[in-house]
């Protein structure tokens, strides 16, 4: 099973580019169905240890259903699947240029949850325009043992996010394990109070922010996936949530560009154009490099062959 390796920001994606599941010719969303329900196993054994590790998104090539597009895409990591993952996005589109799928300038990519269209300014440099993206409710309250009474928006961004507009912690690298173990409690707390998203969409990332020390930008991020890891980048999807409670509220304009990092500095830019009263359609830039490509092996007998 062949794979090409890059990060967006930090943040890491492995793109299978040969050797994946049959997974029949239906839409991305059935495919996605057909690889959770029949094929688990194959992104355990891609993304978990000892091939990858917790941080990793996998990312499966896929023809497209919609024949306007490039490339299709499934992304996973260590505990599920993503709807769409924007960091992911980039550093797929760096791949397909890598592989000469791909020139420079606009495509399409297919994910379950829609058409992302994607300018490709350069081998490195991608820009993404996200699936509509809004506030679902704003202000909800949860319970956070040693903070209290914590307040919080739900927004989709492609994910469903709760995002803290004034994180209690210092966004600094060196609370990484402090902010981890606040945002499993307030994760926690949203699924003991059955709160969630839209559709009673699952809740998985949440999102806190704060101010950055450094000039230029707007805003400083720490976003916790799903299955527990940080996200090294200002996760793109992240990214989109907050832009439509900032457009929500007013306090950005459409095509007013957003300048958001990370908790280890890297940084995205965003802006919006509104669809109507109560969505976005949200533009996150980024660089994305590639760092490893080869082939993945199992061993017959190897008792974690299916991942750890």
């Amino acid at each position: 099973m062949k794979f090409i390796d890059s990060h967006t920001g930090g943040e890491p994606t492995r793109v299978i580019i040969e050797g994946g599941p049959d997974l029949g010719d239906g839409d991305l969303q059935e495919r996605l169905d057909n690889l959770r329900n029949h094929h688990d196993d194959f992104r355990s054994s891609v993304i978990n240890e000892p091939r990858g590790w917790d941080a990793m998104v996998g990312a499966l090539l896929c023809e497209p259903h919609d024949k306007t597009c490039d490339a299709g895409v499934i992304f996973f990591n260590n505990v599920g699947y993503l709807g769409m993952c924007g960091h992911g996005t980039i550093g797929l589109a760096v791949t397909l240029y890598e592989m000469g799928r791909v020139g420079l300038g606009a495509l399409r990519l297919e994910t379950p949850v829609g058409v992302v269209k994607v300018e490709l300014h350069s081998s490195n440099r991608v820009s993404i325009r996200n699936v509509p993206s809004y506030r679902f409710k704003k202000d909800v309250e949860v319970q956070v043992d040693g903070f209290g009474t914590v307040y919080g928006d739900i927004a989709w961004g492609g994910n469903w996010f709760f995002l803290i507009e004034e994180s209690p912690l210092t966004l600094d690298k060196a609370n990484l394990k402090k902010l981890t173990a606040f945002c499993l409690q307030v994760r926690s707390s949203l699924e003991e109070n059955r709160i969630s998203g839209e559709g009673q969409g699952e809740i998985d990332h949440i999102e806190l922010s704060g101010p950055t020390n450094t000039a230029g930008l707007n805003s400083k991020n720490f976003v916790l996936c799903p299955g527990g890891a940080y996200d090294r980048s200002p996760c793109g999807t992240g990214t989109s949530a907050k832009l439509a409670c900032l457009a929500a509220d007013g306090k950005l304009k459409p095509r007013e560009n957003w300048s958001q990092e990370s908790i280890i500095g890297s940084v995205f830019d965003g802006s919006y154009e509104w669809i109507d009263e109560s969505r976005i359609l949200p533009t996150i830039t980024g660089s994305a490099h590639l760092y490893s490509r080869g082939e993945l092996l199992w061993q017959e007998g190897d008792p974690f062959g299916k991942g750890i």
